[in-house]
């Protein structure tokens, strides 16, 4: 089986503070891949669990983003726009706005905030994290137990679009 084309793009980043209930990541920026996969065929979803899989993040889900503003402490969570578009709010509540179409890939460090504001019905997301790491859903102030795990998730061996280690969270240029 061929491995997916990725496209070469350039990766846009995000640094959020904390937002009222919302921990969003001190130290990590969020990515953002603009058409990151060139979507075709008729199961464009497993494009991005392919891509996904050879770069050591093994897919999750299929589905959307939930209509409510949450978070996860136990994992950092790749999300592919397999089809369709959305509006996103990052950050938190009266967080940044950012649209969504198929092809686009968000990586969102651990505590991201994240919530749906508009999609098409089309709207599908290809969900993964790093071996070992999960998502927990998170809807309210973290615990100090919650902020610990935030600030001690270990970072993934790849970048789950690109491959080689990302220099966005290990400060190489």
């Amino acid at each position: 089986m061929n491995k997916p084309r990725a496209e070469t793009v350039t990766v846009q980043t995000l640094r959020f503070e904390r937002n009222q209930w919302v921990p969003n990541n001190p130290h990590l920026p969020v990515l953002i891949y603009p058409t990151a996969i060139a979507v075709q065929g008729d199961d464009p979803a497993a494009l991005f669990e392919q891509t996904f899989i050879a770069n050591g993040w093994p897919p999750q889900w299929r589905y959307g983003v939930y209509n409510y503003h949450h978070y996860h402490t136990e994992g950092h969570e790749v999300l592919g726009i397999a089809s369709g578009r959305a509006q996103l709010v990052l950050g938190g509540p009266d967080g940044h706005v950012l649209e969504v179409t198929a092809g686009d890939v968000l990586l969102l460090p651990a505590g991201t905030g994240h919530c749906n504001l508009d999609s098409s019905e089309d709207f599908l997301v290809v969900g993964a994290y790093p071996p070992g790491q999960r998502a927990d859903i998170c809807r309210e102030a973290p615990t100090k137990a919650q902020l610990a795990s935030i600030d001690t998730l270990s970072f993934p061996d790849q970048d789950p679009v690109q491959g080689a280690v990302h220099r966005y969270w290990t400060g190489q240029d």
